[in-house]
């Protein structure tokens, strides 16, 4: 015989033809406990009062089940002596949803209608938070925020580097072109200060190449910078301070999300490596997005504005987004990075459904058939090809 199994926030429910209840398996009073209940359905998971009401269907000759859930209907399937399918929604399962309240009022689970309609406002309250946590456990939203905490760390510490050289170049701006690294640059200054205190030593103990060391040292003794005191200095210093705690910061944060990438995305990260992977995670929205995502759009990932503006204009798409940072691509000839950036974008998107749906490290294997396929099409296309001549109109020209 026929049965249909509806899931409701109240319990689960065998159904015949009309819509009669079967049989009936309720959930717990409590709504965190229904909501556990409803993410262990979602994933596909034979709870107990699914299992127990099976058994009883069995026992009265109910082995054709619908339900709608399809992971459901599989694993059910599985079950020696059921046969089960996925459901679309019918008029007779609408109608017994609609009346939800009214029956489970009669069935004596709640006193009133108000009362069913308040505990499953708590429900739905109690699986919103849960599919939150969830979300937020993901590893890879770690990364988006440790990649943008990346960007704007960068930001942040040009314009303070800026400022430093700056307001230190009033004191001695000689140094500006001796020193090229900002952390070098902010570390002489607060550590040093005033630039009578740059000998040779001082500069050696700092990690400067002696050679270097001299000349700065020269450089400092007759610089035709202001000469400063010490109440000029010390806000200088202390900015300089901040600067270097942020280039740590920067490091320390770089460190965590290489670590991070080799574990949530070891595949992306061998081709890309880890910033990059990060980065176009961010872009994607999430490494499952980026995995649904078909290879075409991974392409262009990154190149929106061009794409719509192609789009808006007619002129010619882009041929690649993010990727283009890859160094094969963007060291390769202008007419060869099309078909690199199909390659790349293919392995990429293949990469990263491995590393979303939780599959073997291959990286290795793709970074390899890259390089390989990326040799073939530098011998094959070595020079530019020849321009063909257009006659007529010209492309989006006006009569």
């Amino acid at each position: 015989m026929k049965s249909t199994l509806v899931i409701t926030t109240v319990g689960i429910f065998a159904l015949d033809s009309k819509g009669n209840i079967i049989e009936r398996k309720l959930f717990s009073k409590e709504p965190k406990k229904v909501a556990d209940r409803y993410r262990q359905l979602r994933k596909g998971e034979i709870v107990p009062e699914l299992s127990q009401l099976l058994k009883e269907l069995q026992k009265n000759n109910y082995n054709e089940l619908l339900i709608e859930d399809r992971t459901l209907a599989s694993k059910i399937s599985k079950i020696k002596g059921f046969n089960c399918k996925e459901f679309n929604e019918s008029s007779v399962i609408q109608k017994f949803r609609e009346k939800l309240d009214v029956t489970t009022v009669k069935l004596g689970r709640f006193g009133d209608r108000q009362e069913f309609q308040d505990f499953t406002s708590k429900v739905t309250l109690a699986i919103a938070e849960a599919a939150i946590t969830s979300e937020t456990q993901k590893k890879d939203l770690h990364a988006i925020q440790a990649i943008r905490t990346l960007d704007d760390l960068d930001k942040t510490l040009n314009l303070f580097s800026g400022r430093v050289r700056e307001w230190y170049g009033l004191h001695f701006p000689e140094l500006e072109k001796l020193v090229d690294k900002h952390e070098t640059y902010a570390r002489l200054v607060s550590d040093l200060g005033d630039r009578e205190n740059y000998n040779i030593d001082k500069l050696e103990s700092e990690g400067i190449p002696e050679q270097k060391a001299k000349l700065i040292s020269e450089k400092a003794e007759n610089s035709i910078g202001y000469s400063a005191n010490s109440s000029d200095l010390e806000t200088l210093q202390s900015l300089s301070k901040n600067t270097i705690q942020l280039f740590k910061l920067r490091n320390a944060t770089e460190e965590f999300l290489e670590e991070l990438m080799k574990k949530i995305a070891p595949n992306l990260t061998a081709i890309l490596g880890p910033l990059m992977s990060a980065r176009i995670i961010s872009i994607g929205g999430s490494l499952e997005r980026l995995a649904m995502m078909p290879s075409s759009t991974l392409q262009v990932l990154g190149a929106e504005k061009a794409l719509f503006r192609s789009l808006k204009t007619g002129s010619r798409p882009p041929k690649h987004g993010i990727i283009f940072q890859h160094q094969s691509l963007h060291t390769a000839p202008k007419w060869q990075r099309g078909k690199i950036a199909r390659l790349l974008s293919s392995k990429l998107s293949i990469a990263a459904r491995i590393d979303s749906f939780g599959g073997e490290f291959i990286g290795d294997q793709l970074v390899a058939y890259i390089e390989k396929r990326i040799l073939e099409i530098q011998k094959k296309y070595p020079s530019a090809p020849k321009v063909k001549k257009r006659y007529g109109r010209s492309r989006g020209s006006r009569t």
